[in-house]
């Protein structure tokens, strides 16, 4: 098993030295800076980079600059994105994006973590667990969702919060930890 099968199966892998990894990596740089010094107006460009990019996108979506990912391919997106300036997104593993999702500035979804045994940290594993957004959803500035949280349909997510947990559907979210506070 590769280090890139390992990531998908959420197995510790070894995201720093391998050199399959790494290139994938550098690629998607390249292009990320490559979209990232387009002028706002070339929304034509934009659009066609960001779909060389992503994984997967609807017909509708903006994602403003700058924007960050570590390899792009991971990265689903459906109808009606949008995802403002400042936005970073770790996607060792899957990160899918609902239809009708808005993302406030300096958002950060993160699928990496690393290994609470020093040797293995200091060896450069990591592991990888999905995100999953659903439709409808409204993710405030400053949010951080960590590894393998799901935020359900119709959430809304308060500035600031860091979600470490699922979060259900049709309810308001905030803080640090993320906690629901009413449904909607």
């Amino acid at each position: 098993m590769n280090e890139k099968e390992k990531a998908q199966a959420g197995l510790l892998y070894d995201a720093n030295y391998d050199p399959e990894l790494i290139a994938e990596r550098d690629r998607c740089k390249e292009m990320c800076y490559r979209y990232n010094q387009l002028p706002p107006s070339s929304k034509s460009k934009r659009n066609v980079l960001l779909r060389e990019l992503l994984g997967r996108t609807g017909n509708e979506l903006l994602i403003e600059q700058p924007f960050y990912c570590d390899y792009g391919y991971n990265i689903e997106v459906g109808e009606n994105f949008y995802m403002n300036v400042n936005c970073v997104i770790l996607d060792g593993a899957r990160v899918t994006f609902g239809n009708n999702v808005f993302v406030a500035p300096s958002c950060g979804f993160y699928t990496a973590g690393h290994p609470l045994d020093i040797a293995q940290r200091n060896q450069g594993l990591e592991y990888a667990r999905p995100i999953r957004i659903g439709n409808d959803v409204w993710i405030g500035a400053g949010v951080s969702v960590l590894p393998g949280v799901t935020i359900g349909d119709g959430a809304v997510i308060g500035a600031g919060s860091v979600v470490n947990k699922d979060i259900p559907p049709h309810t308001l979210a905030v803080g640090n930890p993320c906690r629901v506070i009413r449904k909607l």
